[in-house]
This record gives C-alpha cells, sequence and structure tokens, in this order.
C-alpha cells in the first residue's frame, strides 16, 4: 500500500512540474493602452493611439489626446510600443500532436480515404507545450486542421489560452479539407521506376472520384429518406455554405481544376490552402474571389529553373493581383515553426510589401478567410480585445518583445516551459 501511495504520489509531482501556465480569468477592469503607436491590422497606423476595452470588447481605437477621462481603467503606458492585432496562424496541427516520435501522442489523421466528418477539434489539446510556445511571439489564434486522406476532415478556430477544447473554441467545424490530386507524379526508382517527374497518370480518375463523392453528399442533403451516414452528412455545411472547402493544391493546372470543380459544386466559399503556383493563375483567382493561403514563405523553390527568390516574393505577386492572401505555415516542424509566423511576414516585406500589408497577411486577411472577421484580426471598436505590445517592430525577430498580451481582454501569461528554463539557467550561470 506504501508503495501504491508512493507511486500515486511520485506521479503528481511530475504532473505538478510541467504544469503549464494557467489560463487567465475573464476581464474584470476597464483597461486603457495610451501612446503606443497602434497597427490596426486593416493598413491604418495610429502614432499616438488610445485603445480600451471593457469585458473583452474594444470601446475605443482613436488618437490620443491626454484629455479623455480614464477614471476607473487600469492604464498601461506604451510610449515607444507597438501595439498589434493577435497573430492567426492557418491550416496548423498545433495541439494535435506534441512528440512526433510518440505515437500515443500524435492524433492528426485517421485512417482511411474520406474522413469529412472527423472533427479536428475534440481532439486538440490547449495544455500543449508547444501550444503556449506561440504566445511570445503575438500567435494567438489558431485553424486546428487534420491530415491525411482525401478528404481530411473539419478543421475549427481557436485561441491560444484554454483549459481544453471546449473553452478555447471561437469557431467551431468552419470547413472541410480536401486534398486534391496533384497533376504530375515521380515513378519510384527503388521498384525500378523512372524517378524523373511526369503527368500522373491516375490524375483523371482520382479528380472523377472526388466529383462522384461530392455528388453523392449533395443527393444524400436532399434525400428524405437518407440513412444515417455521418461522413456524407458533415458534407452538408459545404452545400449550404456554413462552411467553407479548403483545397490544398499547388500546381497551376490542379488550382484551375479545383476551382472549376468548386464552382461546378455550386461552393460559394472556396479557399486555395498552399498554392504554390497560384502567382501563375491570380487574375483567375482575383476575377473568381478566390483566396489563398500561402504556403510557408521561408522554404526553398520546387525547380531547378524557378527563381530562387520566389517564395519569398509569392505574397507580394498576388497581393499585387487582388488576390486576399494569408500565410500558413505546413511542412517540415510545422508545429514548431508556427512561432515564427510573423517573421514569416517580415520576410514578405523585403520582398515588395509595405509593412502594414505583411502585417494584413497574418490579421485581417486571415481573419477574414476563416470567417471570423467580424471579432478578429484588426483592433477596430466592437471587436474582441485580442491584441499584444511589444517594444519593438512584431514582424522582426531581433525586435519582436512582448510585454503585454491579450485575449478576449483576458490578460494572459507569456510564460512558457522554454522561458522558465531559459530563466532556470540565466540564474545557474550569474551564480557562478
Amino acid at each position: 500500500m506504501k508503495l501504491i501511495k508512493l507511486i500515486i504520489l511520485s506521479i503528481v509531482c511530475v504532473f505538478i512540474g510541467n504544469a503549464q501556465q494557467t489560463p487567465a480569468d475573464s476581464q474584470s477592469q476597464s483597461i486603457a493602452i495610451v501612446g503606443g503607436t497602434t497597427h490596426l491590422g486593416n493598413g491604418t497606423v495610429i502614432l499616438n493611439s488610445l485603445i480600451t476595452f471593457e469585458s473583452g470588447i474594444l470601446q475605443t481605437v482613436s488618437e490620443y489626446n491626454g484629455t479623455e477621462d480614464l477614471s476607473d481603467m487600469e492604464i498601461i503606458d506604451a510610449k515607444e510600443q507597438h501595439i498589434y492585432p493577435g497573430f492567426i496562424v492557418p491550416n496548423s496541427t498545433l495541439g494535435l500532436v506534441e512528440i512526433d516520435a510518440v505515437r500515443a501522442t500524435d492524433d492528426d489523421s485517421e485512417l482511411g480515404t474520406w474522413n469529412p466528418h472527423i472533427r479536428s477539434l475534440i481532439a486538440y489539446n490547449a495544455e500543449s507545450r508547444v501550444v503556449e510556445s506561440m504566445r511570445p511571439n503575438g500567435v494567438l489564434l489558431a485553424q486546428i486542421t487534420p491530415r491525411g486522406g482525401r478528404l481530411s476532415g473539419t478543421s475549427s478556430i481557436v485561441q491560444l489560452d484554454a483549459w481544453n477544447w471546449e473553452d478555447a473554441v471561437i469557431k467551431a467545424d468552419d470547413g472541410i479539407h480536401l486534398n486534391w490530386p496533384s497533376t504530375f507524379s515521380r515513378g519510384r526508382w527503388w521498384l525500378g521506376e523512372d524517378p524523373g517527374l511526369k503527368s500522373n497518370p491516375k490524375y483523371s480518375n482520382q479528380t472523377a472520384k472526388i466529383e462522384t463523392y461530392f455528388n453523392n453528399a449533395k443527393a444524400n442533403k436532399k434525400s428524405a429518406k437518407a440513412k444515417l451516414n455521418l461522413p456524407l452528412d458533415a458534407m452538408g455545411g459545404l452545400f449550404n455554405q456554413t462552411k467553407t472547402l479548403y483545397i490544398h493544391v499547388n500546381d497551376e493546372k490542379g488550382i484551375v481544376d479545383a476551382v472549376e470543380f468548386s464552382k461546378s459544386q455550386d461552393l460559394l466559399k472556396t479557399v486555395i490552402v498552399g498554392g504554390y503556383e497560384a502567382y501563375k493563375v491570380a487574375p483567375y483567382l482575383k476575377e473568381n474571389d478566390i483566396s489563398v493561403l500561402l504556403r510557408r514563405v521561408h522554404s526553398r523553390p520546387n525547380s531547378d529553373d524557378h527563381d530562387y527568390d520566389l517564395p519569398f516574393k509569392m505574397a507580394r505577386l498576388l497581393v499585387e493581383a487582388g488576390v486576399t492572401v494569408g500565410l500558413e505555415t505546413s511542412g517540415d516542424m510545422e508545429r514548431m515553426n508556427s512561432r515564427n509566423l510573423p517573421f514569416y511576414a517580415g520576410t514578405t516585406v523585403a520582398y515588395g510589401l509595405s509593412k502594414e500589408q505583411a502585417l494584413q497577411l497574418i490579421t485581417l486577411n486571415t481573419a477574414k478567410i476563416l470567417g471570423i472577421d467580424s471579432s478578429y484580426g484588426s483592433l477596430e471598436v466592437g471587436k474582441s480585445a485580442t491584441l499584444f505590445i511589444s517594444s519593438g517592430d512584431a514582424l522582426d525577430m531581433r525586435t519582436n518583445n512582448l510585454t503585454n498580451a491579450f485575449i478576449d481582454g483576458r490578460e494572459i501569461s507569456l510564460e512558457s516551459h522554454q522561458t522558465e528554463l531559459w530563466k532556470r539557467y540565466s540564474e545557474k550561470y550569474e551564480s557562478n
């Protein structure tokens, strides 16, 4: 019995030692942030600003003249600091995987090909150490997205300071994710096939299967006698415009085919995810009102004959064509790299965008694409007080140093396991 108690005590101590930062309580006092440079997220900058919020809602966003009545408010002096809307990372697996090498912590995909009914939200781990490492860089919201199969499942949008997924959710089941087949393929060299790039011989068959599945889902929705079918029932939101279809596709022909397919299905809410060659058909995307969640900026060109800086300037090419663009971070070490979202946006400044245009790529543009712009993505009266204060330029990793951050008016902790270790070992070497 003593041994059992000792084991239980040891387990409790481990969990206490590894405890996450406690989510913040609801806002209880009105707050005023005065004197800072506010970047609204819609292209506007207020140099000497006043921001007030109460019960998590922005009440004032204006220039500060020093005569306003701020009595009974908690005042934060932001002089010589910068204020930004909370950054939003879309197409993310944050909270779905903790350690890649530990299968029990990996819940980002399901077996099978057609999984539109799989809800990533209920697998989201709000206590992930990876999640808490986003906040010190200003990444406060995320679209949690499943992977795998032809139809991966349904994503949801969460805020990154919560006890559990129920507390975290901002918009449940916002869209379904379709992995469009590639128009090209490579031979399997290990089977003696030519490894060169060639047309995908299965492409027509693969797209035909997608069309058949969608037609079956549409018929299922219309039928009064249809039996319960969870996958097909989950597709209904696409046809009544309550869900967005996110099509993951990169090549030029695939993008055009995907958009034409969406139009043939009368799907009014369609977004291209990845979009490596979207710049080649930018006028077409603009004409059809198709937004793009653009692949990671810090990556290499896909082909030897592409410009070396193509991934860096891709956002500018699309923005100049009038396409609504947001940035996503999928790829190798995607969850860890999500914290670098603002610095990906910063790179686009070096390749042609203004800083405010780059900021929109990770704030208002993304909020519009995800359908949450009525409350998030920019600092405007009536919207959520989801914002942060940085002592420097938030798009520059050398100067982005957060001093305060708020989600729905709640002042959240900027501590993480990493900052705790930094303090611990700083003290160790100072003492020596």
